[in-house]
This record gives structure tokens, C-alpha cells and sequence, in this order.
């Protein structure tokens, strides 16, 4: 998978005009925000789909019957696309 098609050198690049702004004291302070940040996104989204677990084990939905056919669906057309990437 390609993460936003950022090489190597433009990473390096990024870092350092963060260590330029910022400076080397106060990059650990913002990485343990942006790591705290990131582990309340996380949290929040297990949340929801907890809540919408329950909301549709209520309402008597089966999701993972809707889940194995979302994955059947997903690998037949992974199969139907596999040789048009390939030629691509």
C-alpha cells in the first residue's frame, strides 16, 4: 500500500524542517501528542463500531454473515481486476 506517495528523501526532508521549527528539545513533547492523539482516534473508532455491533445485534442483523458476504464480494472482484493490474 502507498502511504500518501511520500519517497524516502522527502521524508528526510520533512523531518528535518520539523527539527529546523521546532528544535531537538521539544520533538519528543510532539511525538507523544501526536501518539496520544492517535491512541484516542483508535479508541474512539473501536467504540463506534462496538455501538453499531450492539445497535444491529439488537435489531437481530447478523453482521457477520454481511461481512463474509462484503469479503466474497470484495474477492471476486479482486479476481475480475487482478489481470487488468497486471497489464497495467
Amino acid at each position: 500500500m502507498f502511504v500518501f506517495f511520500i519517497s524516502g528523501a522527502e521524508i528526510l526532508v520533512i523531518f528535518l524542517i520539523i527539527l529546523l521549527l521546532f528544535g531537538a528539545d521539544r520533538i519528543p513533547e510532539i511525538a507523544k501528542g501526536l501518539g496520544k492523539g492517535i491512541r484516542h482516534v483508535k479508541d474512539a473508532t473501536q467504540e463506534i463500531k462496538t455501538e453499531i455491533q450492539k445497535s444491529a445485534k439488537n435489531k437481530g442483523i447478523d453482521t457477520k454473515e454481511i461481512s463474509e458476504q462484503i469479503d466474497s464480494v470484495k474477492d471476486e472482484i479482486d479476481d475480475l481486476t487482478g489481470s487488468i493490474k497486471r497489464d497495467l
